[in-house]
């Protein structure tokens, strides 16, 4: 059985406390577009909300589950410790830099430690994010900023960019990537943490920003407890159906647990977690997020899947209204 390359990252999903001020933060600090209000399909009484480009293009999406009662994230080992977010140049990060002082928004200096520019920065829960430069970027294409953002176009995020993993122990999770999902080792930089040996990278398909994994050992921390502000899982991109279902077979004749194929409407998945503990999932880029809204107004309802449709009334009735008009 051929599988084709996984085609770099898919979506990131994250916890946030506060889905209005999350709503407030992703829309009118970072300009992305919410192009869906959903809710949790493993709990339909929470909201799950996807940010993304001007349509939800696979690779764009940065989505959080509201979880009104969760804790503090005590960071550790074994988590998803950063996600990157794609923009066009390095200029674009002077224009972030300077948006992130006149907003009051926790932020470092651009920083060049990866190979590339980089802003990292946090949102008001905590959540560890990284602006990075395209610039020199040559792998898989971004996607197009929404031209309704209050940010200029031309420095808009296009995507999701290298999602970092700090683990106990690298080697069994670089085995996974590499032996099972078809990643390559392709290099390496000095960790920003004195002492800790170089963060490695990794990539898949046609590489470049949209398509790298790092993977940091880092074994004197305790095991991160999640909670507001912390990554819930990363998920990898998959053509489609027919190539999801290859994956299905192909961990299932490896022995790995997993969830089997899961219909997510939006789009189709698979799930499983490395050695470390951390969440993959596989999602096929389709069917995308206009199959129930058009996209002149994409995430202004409350949308559900077919097979949730008829418990509309009683979901609405447990959620917090939230305006995204």
């Amino acid at each position: 059985m051929q599988l084709k390359p996984l085609k770099g990252i898919h979506h990131v999903s994250a916890i946030t406390a506060n889905a209005k001020e999350n709503y407030k933060f992703y829309t009118q600090v970072l300009g992305l577009r919410l192009v869906k209000k959903t809710v949790n399909q493993d709990d339909t009484s929470v909201y799950h909300l996807f940010y993304a480009d001007e349509r939800g293009n696979p690779g764009t999406d940065l989505t959080f589950f509201e979880i009104p009662h969760a804790g503090q994230t005590y960071q550790g080992t074994n988590s998803i410790s950063a996600t990157s977010l794609r923009v066009a140049n390095d200029e674009a990060l002077r224009y972030w830099k300077k948006r992130f002082e006149e907003l009051d928004v926790d932020h470092d200096d651009i920083s060049n430690e990866t190979g590339r520019a980089t802003l990292s920065f946090r949102d008001f829960e905590g959540q560890r994010l990284v602006l990075v430069s395209d610039e020199t970027n040559s792998g898989v294409a971004g996607g197009k900023p929404w031209d309704k953002s209050p940010v200029p176009t031309e420095h808009g995020v296009v995507g999701l960019g290298p999602v970092k993993l700090t683990v106990a122990q690298p080697d069994i999770t670089a085995t996974i990537l590499t032996q099972v999902m078809g990643f390559t080792e392709v290099g390496s930089y000095a960790s920003p943490v004195e002492g800790q040996k170089d963060i490695r990278v990794f990539e898949t398909g046609e590489g470049g920003t949209g398509a790298e994994i790092h993977l940091e050992e880092n074994s004197d921390l305790e095991r991160e407890r999640p909670g507001r502000g912390s990554v819930h899982h990363v998920a990898f991109r998959v053509e489609n159906e027919e190539e999801l279902k290859k994956w299905v077979t192909h961990l299932q004749e490896l022995r790995l647990p997993n969830s089997g194929f899961v219909e997510r409407y939006y789009f189709r998945s698979l799930y499983f977690r490395e050695p470390n503990g951390i969440l993959f999932e596989l999602a096929t880029d389709g069917p995308g997020f206009e199959g129930d809204e058009d996209f002149d107004h994409l995430g202004e309802r409350l949308s559900l899947p077919p097979y949730f449709e008829d418990q509309r009334e009683s979901i609405e009735a447990k959620l917090v209204p939230l305006n995204t008009k």
